[in-house]
């Protein structure tokens, strides 16, 4: 057992509550039931030590309610009974009578001993002018929606009974639903139920009991499933459809339909007397073939009050199913509501509408808003999750791809470990009890992980239901503490890979995070600098730009950054971290993503990175600032270079700034590498000499201003997401190459060829690239000519596929193949331009790649694009080039020969031997 820390509504409400009481000694006559909290506002007032909760209270709009697991204990606890009663009047309430049940008569005497007005009723219908009803559960049937609606509108409602007895004489009855006392308690999320709670005598905490054993799904949904399911064999989602990943979080919720390894597309929860259904992507709510699910699904939710069922206008939802609808905006005359996610619904209304019984049918996805609102919650400011994190569903941005997936009942254990409170119910077992895993859950701690920091980005601290699950995960981070990723110590396990990913979460959403430091970061001590003033000055093309400060924040530390009112809300952005690679790979040498980015929306901001991390302004496209001032309050210095600014005597003091990340930014390209590799570095001038003239190179060979758009960049890190290196921007290299990028001679006689081969792969242009066989081929281009121009160091020197013996071996290996087109990739592809190269030189590319510059209205396909570089090509060198590409199999046509029948054809060109 282990109390929250985290000061809210909740907590004021239960210091009155328990006020003066030191224990609850709950032995004795009375055998009480276990009640489920569902919801935001339901929260315990005691928990057993098998995790039963046995009395509760929550609020309903106006009104708030107190429920005991036991008609008996509004005898058994006077105090208790006076506190309820003086809480549920609620702050200004000048109605001081309290309506007392017969059946419960006694309370009225103990209330009136103690200063109230009670007053005995034979039902709530007797009683219109009190503030507060207390009643047991077994008699409120008939006045339950003018108790909801008294409740609703502030009044307060004291209710004990429990609901086992009930339901071993009612077997086949839905307890959740029908057991009368839920009509009442069940609309502010808190439910009797038919198990029968654990007696004991449980001390009284200064702040709300939690226990991770609550964590659990609450009802076992099999003849839901079978109701929902029934003469439904597949799911057929179409293979072109991408649909989000759902989070099933509610202890009410439970997954309809997943994909074969557990991830859930299709879900239902209950929430209050109502109950909803969601599907990640809107489409199939439009699908002939899921018509039979959706009747379904609509009796399900409308729980066999035949009323009408309203749809959402104009997205013609359910047009396919055969049922009869009405297009209609959210009403609350509805049985069911059917709308998409997308639209900005009445929120609190729909809520409501549900928890008084209504059922909603909601479809659409997160990931395409997600990616199309950088910076943006997607948990909390998507529009449809705004309705759904309440009622315990979140879609998440995560995708499930298309397919066809089976219909049929999951197994206890898929469904258990489908269910984000049922796993991490088992892993916190884990962590605290050493309770062993089942291989089946050690194989979901990854899904876990995604889960907790998919669940905690709700960041709803007014809800009990989070605040809990907060309150859990950071004790497991204590107890277990964050494996300290590095390359002497990767990360391999599914356990380790979910506490990495489990401390960044809860480190993000803690209201104390500091005090979680020492958990997660060790060593982490280095020299401040403060109120360190920058002027910034950017013009930026048609993509955003890194501007580099030269500081850098240890991992957990915080600064406040001061920054012009022009960039504030114009979609700058301050970046804390060079890395930003995202590492899919099953071992981790750092953790899996390390970057944060704060959008600018105010002149002083926060920002801060548990990794660490130099610090970067980023401008959007299309944007000019001129010496801006930007103050940043505390930071760490970083050795940063930059060319025309840093004086040899500066870069000598700078090479020691205690950051372990260093910056080098010379006329066109960027270089960061950890401190380490340079910290001995005597002549920065002669590397930056390097790099400008390469960087030339590169611009010479595309036809491009020798000055770039925007300067290319390199990061050096542990470990990058794919290859030996890869382009972009940053282009990333393995920290074990970055010593390559600041040795002059080195580059001279050994060359850099990966590195300016990813240089390339940034100056390929989809309008004369071929995918997927000029890919790794036309950016090789760059490679050769740098290497030759720039370095000095022959083609068949600075690679040996470059060798003369292996390029006739790899075209030899072509023709005897066939000369498939299928074939014609990479080393082999090469070939076909260097034979150009070889006959018309470096010039004939740089005016090909101008002429492109001047062209627009590109085709798309292969064959075509292959045909106008054809005749681009020809026409620039003056010569008809078209039996070169049709001895290599390009798909010639007879139009573009028509086009250089004109012009003398390369009758010796090299493959006329393989004819």
């Amino acid at each position: 057992m282990s109390t929250q820390t985290t000061k809210s509504y909740h907590e004021g409400a239960y210091l009155s509550l328990m006020k003066g009481l030191k224990e609850l000694d709950l032995n004795g006559p009375f055998v009480p039931c276990d009640l489920v909290l569902n919801g935001d506002h339901a929260f315990p007032l005691a928990i057993n030590s098998q995790g039963q909760v046995l009395m509760a209270a929550s609020r309903y709009g106006r009104g708030r309610i107190v429920v005991l697991g036991h008609e008996g204990y509004l005898v058994v606890f006077p105090a208790l009974v006076e506190n309820a009663v003086t809480w549920l009047r609620g702050e200004g309430s000048h109605n001081l009578t309290v309506g007392v049940n017969n059946y419960v008569k006694p309370i009225a005497d103990n209330l009136i001993k103690s200063g109230f007005k009670a007053k005995v009723v034979g039902s709530f219908s007797d009683s219109r002018e009190v503030g507060v009803y207390v009643t047991d559960a077994y008699g409120v049937e008939a006045d339950a929606k003018d108790l909801v609606a008294f409740l609703k509108a502030g009044g307060g409602v004291l209710i004990a009974g429990q609901a086992w007895h009930w339901a071993s004489t009612k077997p086949k009855e839905n307890t959740l639903l029908q057991f009368p006392g839920n009509k009442v308690s069940a609309v502010a999320g808190i439910y009797f139920t038919a198990h029968c709670g654990k007696v004991e005598i449980l001390p009284v905490y200064p702040q709300i009991p939690s226990s991770w054993m609550t964590l659990r799904v609450r009802k076992n949904v099999e003849e839901d499933l079978k109701i929902l399911l029934q003469g439904v064999s597949e799911f057929d989602l179409t293979d072109d459809l991408f649909g989000s990943e759902a989070l099933v979080h509610g202890p009410l919720a439970f997954p309809i339909g997943t994909t074969e390894d557990g991830r859930p597309f299709l879900a239902g929860s209950y929430y209050g007397r109502g109950r909803v259904v969601v599907i990640t992507h809107e489409a199939p709510l439009t699908s002939h073939q899921l018509a039979p699910f959706w009747k379904n699904a609509i009796d399900w939710l409308d729980q066999g009050r035949k009323g009408v069922i309203g749809v959402q206008p104009n997205h013609n939802l359910l047009s396919q199913s055969g049922l009869k609808y009405k297009e209609t905006a959210f009403r609350t005359d509805l049985s069911v509501f059917v709308c998409r996610a997308y639209e900005n619904q009445p929120v609190e209304e729909i809520q409501d509408f549900v928890a008084e019984g209504g059922g909603l049918l909601i479809g659409g996805h997160a990931w395409y808003w997600a990616q199309s609102h950088p910076g943006k919650n997607p948990i909390t400011d998507f529009s449809g999750n705004k309705i759904l994190n309440t009622l315990g569903l979140s879609l998440m941005a995560e995708t499930i791809p298309g397919g066809s997936y089976k219909a049929t009942v999951p197994s206890h254990e898929m469904t258990y470990t489908c269910h984000f409170r049922n796993l991490l119910r088992s892993f916190a077992g884990h962590v605290t009890q050493g309770k062993e895993l089942s291989k089946h859950e050690g194989k979901q701690l990854e899904k876990l992980g995604l889960e907790c920091s998919n669940f905690l980005m709700m960041k709803s601290y007014d809800s009990y239901s989070y605040t809990q699950v907060l309150s859990i995960l950071t004790d497991i981070v204590k107890k277990s503490g964050m494996p300290q990723v590095s390359e002497e110590n990767p990360v391999k396990s599914p356990k380790d890979h979910m506490l990495l990913r489990l401390g960044k979460a809860v480190y993000d959403v803690s209201p104390d995070p500091e005090a979680l430091l020492s958990y997660l970061i060790k060593d982490n001590h280095m020299p401040f600098v403060y109120n360190r003033k920058l002027r910034i000055s950017t013009i930026t093309a048609d993509e955003n730009e890194w501007i580099s400060t030269g500081l850098y924040l240890s991992p957990g530390m915080k600064t406040e950054m001061i920054l012009p009112a022009n960039i504030v809300n114009k979609n700058w952005t301050i970046q804390i971290g060079c890395q930003t690679d995202y590492l899919p790979q099953d071992e981790l040498k750092r953790a899996r993503s390390v970057c944060e980015r704060f959008p600018v929306t105010a002149e002083k901001m926060q920002v801060w990175n548990l990794w660490g991390g130099l610090i970067y302004l980023v401008a959007p496209p299309n944007t000019k600032v001129e010496g801006a001032e930007v103050m940043v309050q505390i930071a760490v210095r970083a050795p940063y270079y930059k060319s025309g600014v840093t004086t040899a005597a500066d870069w000598l003091s700078l090479r020691t700034a205690p950051a372990p990340w260093a910056e080098f930014e010379f006329d066109n390209v960027i270089l960061t590498v950890p401190s380490d590799v340079v910290r001995k570095l005597e002549r920065p001038d002669e590397v930056a000499a390097l790099w400008n003239d390469i960087m030339k190179g590169i611009a010479d060979l595309a036809a491009k201003p020798n000055t770039f758009s925007r300067k290319e960049r390199f990061v050096a890190d542990v470990q990058i997401s794919a290859g030996w290196m890869h382009a972009g921007y940053p282009i990333m290299i393995h920290t074990d190459s970055a010593t390559e990028l600041f040795r002059p001679d080195s580059a001279k006689t050994a060359g850099l060829w990966g590195e300016i081969h990813e240089l390339g792969h940034n100056q390929q242009r989809s309008c004369w690239e071929f995918s997927p066989h000029t890919t790794e081929c036309t950016c090789n281009l760059w490679s050769v000519y740098v290497h030759e121009e720039v370095l000095g160091l022959k083609r068949e020197k600075a690679h040996p596929s470059m060798i003369l013996t292996n390029r006739k071996n790899t075209v030899d290996k072509y023709v005897k193949g066939g000369k498939n087109l299928s074939d014609w990739n990479m080393w082999t592809a090469l070939e076909t331009y260097l034979q150009l190269q070889e006959r018309f030189g470096w010039d004939a590319f740089k005016k090909v790649f101008a002429a492109y510059q001047q062209m627009s209205n590109f085709p798309s396909e292969n064959d075509a694009k292959m045909n106008l570089y054809a005749e681009t090509f020809s026409q620039t060198v003056g010569m008809n080039l078209s039996a070169l590409f049709k001895a290599w199999s390009w798909p010639i046509d007879r139009a573009t020969e028509e086009i250089l029948s004109n012009m003398p054809p390369w009758s010796d060109h090299p493959m006329v031997q393989y004819d």
